[in-house]
Order: structure tokens, then C-alpha cells, then sequence
């Protein structure tokens, strides 16, 4: 009896447990979950301390801390639309004091996001305490540029920087032993070569001259200049912050507790809410994101046979298994009227980006009612662009890294490094080409044949899946082939991608498609938001966390150059054919 009253009173206890649990996560979800109050004359104060990314994957962490959802590229850009829209909201002001964003393509959605927002006839201003080339590129946007005046205005052109590792390698006695089709296909001369092929730097002037191009174009919109003006200026640069506002580049200088008073004097009294609560104002409170859905499938990493994941040096890993199984979500549920695949990604895995391809067609062709478009983010390009091509409309930003249609493969020969350090590898093996893959001598003539074959086979797949895609003569994509990377401005005008524009754009396009009449949809993200055993889960999984905080440490650029310099190493299988873009990254 005794024995059943314990029992009784541990259940019992259990039971309380869950409910005090139960009652805290309630009492918790109903304090972070609850919308603000926003004042009848707000301005927004949005604070972009963010790498721009497309989607999270520590949404759950940054919560239990306490420091909210981590702001994403989809976010702040919903808080703009909320904002256009809100009446409440008066003003915004932007402050890119974090910002960390290597390439240019998110900086562009961003940019067209305040420009979007500024045709309510609202004023945007922005607040640089420091403004380097992106920062102030995204600044010229707004209606007024505030700069602090002890800072500086450091825009004075764009430079391309490319790690060459051939000389390293010999020092140490390895050898780079690699294979490509196209004499663009530059990704593995980081390991092969001293310095620049003359394809190679003709390819990396003409991004580089493209992408200033696009930068002064920007400016002198912002800023009311003429091209050449603005080219005259950069020419100048970098400028002190007196000689910035002299020279019409921001319009006022200002201590950050000097800002409240300037931002009154231009439209009256204004109370600020900072973009963290904001955030918690839901679209549909305002009439958006509800309607007619359309499903968004984040494609975005470094792209590998098996599940989704990340790794510390690559960052986001674009597992197949994982996207193929979103993307057959998206096709199943009857409800969902378009499907947008938002790409960024520098490719990876052939073999991976070819299935991943083939379920993306398989949903076309089995649902031709059901529109298939593809946005490009930062980077699509080589097994990025090859995913995009199953779709029949690519949008595309002008700043964004794409084309690269081209193969690589190989290996890197340590025998010689082994040797320096006084070791010695031999090995047996059973089978002609049993040693196609060893670390201790270079491919031989038979081996180096089997696998010149085998990279021609898929890069001719590539140009006439690509041909098919684009419709055009398989000659005339061919020689927009060839490894070579382009800008999205360049690939719109040779054919590669439909229209320029961020995923709001791809969105409209959808909506066209799909014969979607009402003015909002709901958008469907894919993967959704990982719940806190996702999480747990995940973590107890993971082999490499000492590993992913030591990537944590270094800045977003090195880690990506470093990321895809490595990943031939890391992420795929020896001798596994890939479509993968050279590394480079811009000051």
C-alpha cells in the first residue's frame, strides 16, 4: 500500500512538473510572441548588425538568449514592407553599423527594399558612424545621409583580391593534380597556378569593372549626379567627413545624440522603436502575407550528396536529400499555387546538383500549372546555376555571381610532403585504376584519359541541359560556357537569366504566373523554423562543434574564400566530379 502511495505521489509530482513547464513556456511565448505597441508617430530605428544571410540557423539559440530572432535578408525586408504600409510608422531610419556582407547581391535587395519603401513618400535617413563602399552604397538610398564627423567616407573604388597556393604547395612538396573542362573553370588554379591565367584575369577585370560600374550608377541616382561626377569623386577618395558633405556625397554631420534632434527638425517629433520589437509586428496585422500561397525554397550552401547541414569552414551545406525532400513537399500539398527556389550557392557536387535538378523538373513537368521560378541571391553559380536552369524564368540582382557552367575534378598529391617530414606511404591494390584516387603519385596517362572523359560527359550534359533551358543553339550557350562567371547584369543580357530584380520580384513573377489576382500571398518558407528539439537534437548529432565556433571567429569573407578554397577536400568524395565556382572576394 505504502508502496502505491510512492508511486502515486512521483506521478503525481511529474504530472505538477509538466504543468508549472507547460504554464512558464505559455507565460514565455506570451511575453516574447506578444506585438509592441508602436506609437501613432515612430520612427523605425533598424540597426543592421547582420550578415544579410537568407535564412538561420541558430533562430532557437538567439531566442533562449534573449537577444530575439536573428535578423535575416527577409526580415528587414519585411519590416520595410510593414513599414511602407503602417501608418503609425512615420519615418525610418538605417543604421549599417554591423553590416557584413562580402558580395553585393543581397546589399541590392536590401537597397531596392528602402527604395520600394520610400515610394510611400516616407522619408528614409541613414546614420554611418564608418562608410566603406557597401555601407554607403546602401545609404544612398535614403533620402538624407547622416555621417558621424570625427569618421570618414571610404569609398574609393573596388578591388578583387584571389589566393594563388601553387607556391605554398611546392614548398611543401604536394602536388595539385587537377582536371577541367572550359579555360574559365578557374576554381582549382587557386592550387595550380602562381598567379592569374589570362582567361582568369580577363574574366575577374570584367566582373570587377561591371560590378564599379553598377556601384557609380547607384551613387549618382542616390545622390543626384552625373556618372561621370560620381567616377571624379571615387577617383578623390576616401574622404574625411567635411569634405564628404562639401562634396554632396551625405548631406549633414552628426554625433549619434546630435541624430534625434536633426531627424525632429526635418518632419516634427518622432518616438523611436527599434527594429527588434518591430519585428514582432506580424504582417497580416497589416494585410500582408496572407492569401493564395506560394511555396519559398531556401537552396543556400555549398552543395553535397546526404542532409542539409553545416559545416565549419563552408558554412551552409546544401544537402540533396534534404532540398529533394522540400521540393516534393512543395509538389504534394495541393494548396500551394507557385514555387519560387531561392538560390545561393557557389555549387558543388555534380552528381548532387544533377538530382537535385531532376526533382525540380520533375515538378514542372508534373505540375505545369504550378509555375517553378528561380531567384538568385548573392552567389548562383556553377551547381548554383545548374539547379536554377530546371526553372523556365531566373530573376536575377545585376550584382549577382552566376553562370560559371563548367567541371572540375582532381586531387591533391601529398607523397612528396610525407617524404619532407621523413614518412613514407605505400600501398597494395587489386585493379587497374584501384589507385585513380592516391594521395602519393599523380594521375598516369590511362587514368588521366578515364577522367578528361568523364568531365567532358557531364560539362556537354550541362551546356545542353542549359541550352534547353535558355532556348538557345547548344554552340551559341557553349561560348557563354566554358567555366566563365558573369554578373546577373552581364547574364541578363547574354540570355542566362530572365530579369533583374530581389525575391519580392521573383514573388510578382509567381504571382503573374500562377494568375494570382489578389494583392498578397502567403509565402510558405522551406525549411521552416526549427523548433528547440531541432535543435537539441541536432547539436547532440553534430561532430565538429569545436570546429564550427573556430569559423565563428572569422570574418564572413575570409571564411567563405576559405570555405571554397577547402571544400574540394572536405565535403565530397575522391575523385568526385564538381561544378564549383572559383573563390575570390572584393575590398
Amino acid at each position: 500500500m505504502a508502496g502505491r502511495r510512492g508511486i502515486g505521489f512521483v506521478v503525481g509530482l511529474i504530472v505538477f512538473a509538466c504543468i508549472v513547464s507547460a504554464a512558464g513556456v505559455a507565460a514565455l511565448w506570451y511575453v516574447l510572441g506578444r506585438e509592441p505597441s508602436v506609437a501613432s508617430n515612430a520612427l523605425l530605428v533598424m540597426r543592421l548588425d547582420t550578415d544579410l544571410r537568407d535564412g538561420s540557423s541558430d533562430d532557437v539559440v538567439r531566442q533562449l538568449l534573449g537577444g530575439g530572432a536573428p535578423k535575416t535578408l527577409r526580415s528587414i525586408v519585411d519590416d520595410l514592407r510593414k513599414a511602407k504600409v503602417d501608418k503609425r510608422v512615420k519615418a525610418v531610419l538605417i543604421v549599417p553599423g554591423g553590416l557584413q556582407a562580402p558580395l553585393w547581391g543581397r546589399i541590392q535587395e536590401l537597397r531596392d527594399a528602402i527604395l520600394d519603401y520610400r515610394r510611400s513618400g516616407k522619408p528614409a535617413y541613414a546614420y554611418l558612424e564608418y562608410g566603406d563602399d557597401r555601407v554607403y552604397y546602401l545609404a544612398t538610398a535614403c533620402d538624407r545621409i547622416f555621417l558621424m564627423p570625427s569618421s570618414q567616407l571610404d569609398v574609393n573604388g573596388l578591388a578583387s583580391y584571389e589566393i594563388f597556393l601553387r607556391g605554398t604547395l611546392d614548398l611543401i612538396g604536394a602536388y595539385p593534380d587537377f582536371l577541367h573542362v572550359g579555360e574559365y573553370k578557374t576554381a582549382a588554379n587557386q592550387f595550380t597556378e602562381k598567379g592569374y591565367t589570362p582567361a582568369h584575369r580577363e574574366m575577374s577585370e570584367s566582373i570587377n569593372h561591371d560590378m564599379f560600374d553598377q556601384l557609380v550608377k547607384g551613387i549618382a541616382q542616390g545622390r543626384k549626379k552625373s556618372d561621370a561626377d560620381v567616377r571624379a569623386l571615387i577617383d578623390d577618395g576616401p574622404f574625411l567627413a567635411p569634405a564628404a558633405k562639401k562634396a554632396g556625397l551625405i548631406d549633414d554631420l552628426a554625433y549619434v545624440d546630435q541624430l534625434d534632434d536633426k531627424i525632429n527638425a526635418l518632419g516634427g517629433k518622432l518616438a523611436r522603436i527599434e527594429d527588434r520589437e518591430y519585428g514582432k509586428v506580424s504582417p497580416a496585422s497589416l494585410g500582408l502575407n496572407k492569401g493564395p500561397k506560394i511555396a519559398l525554397i531556401q537552396a543556400s550552401g555549398v552543395i553535397a550528396s546526404g542532409d542539409s547541414g553545416f559545416d565549419a569552414v563552408s558554412g551552409q551545406v546544401l544537402g540533396s536529400d534534404t532540398i529533394i525532400k522540400y521540393i516534393r513537399e512543395a509538389r504534394a500539398d495541393n494548396s500551394v499555387k507557385a514555387i519560387v527556389l531561392r538560390v545561393d550557392s557557389p555549387g558543388g557536387s555534380a552528381v548532387a546538383s544533377d538530382a537535385i535538378w531532376r526533382e525540380l523538373t520533375i515538378t514542372r513537368t508534373q505540375k505545369p500549372d504550378r509555375p517553378l521560378i528561380v531567384s538568385m541571391s548573392d552567389v548562383a553559380a556553377s551547381g548554383g546555376y545548374y539547379i536554377a536552369m530546371a526553372a523556365p524564368y531566373i530573376v536575377a540582382e545585376p550584382a549577382t555571381i552566376t553562370g560559371s557552367i563548367g567541371v572540375i575534378t582532381g586531387k591533391i598529391v601529398t607523397g612528396g610532403t610525407w617524404a619532407k617530414v621523413g614518412a613514407n606511404m605505400e600501398s597494395t591494390s587489386s585493379g587497374r585504376n584501384a589507385e585513380m584516387s592516391s594521395p602519393i603519385r599523380p594521375f598516369n596517362d590511362s587514368e588521366r584519359a578515364k577522367i578528361q572523359e568523364g568531365i567532358q560527359s557531364f560539362y556537354d550534359q550541362f551546356v545542353e541541359k542549359a541550352a534547353e533551358s535558355r532556348h538557345m543553339a547548344p554552340a551559341k550557350l557553349e561560348a557563354l560556357a566554358r567555366g566563365r562567371v558573369w554578373t546577373g547584369r552581364q547574364a541578363k543580357q547574354n540570355g542566362l537569366v530572365d530579369d533583374l530584380g530581389g525575391l519580392d520580384r521573383a514573388l510578382a513573377v509567381a504571382k503573374q504566373r500562377a494568375h494570382i489576382t489578389s494583392d498578397e500571398v502567403e509565402v510558405v518558407v522551406y525549411p521552416p523554423k526549427r523548433t528547440l528539439f531541432d535543435f537539441v537534437q541536432q547539436s547532440l548529432q553534430s561532430q565538429d562543434q569545436a570546429g564550427a565556433l573556430l569559423s565563428a571567429a572569422l570574418p564572413l569573407d575570409e571564411r567563405r574564400a576559405l570555405g571554397i578554397a577547402l571544400a574540394p577536400m572536405r565535403l565530397f568524395h575522391a575523385g568526385e566530379l564538381l561544378t564549383l565556382m572559383p573563390s575570390s572576394f572584393s575590398r
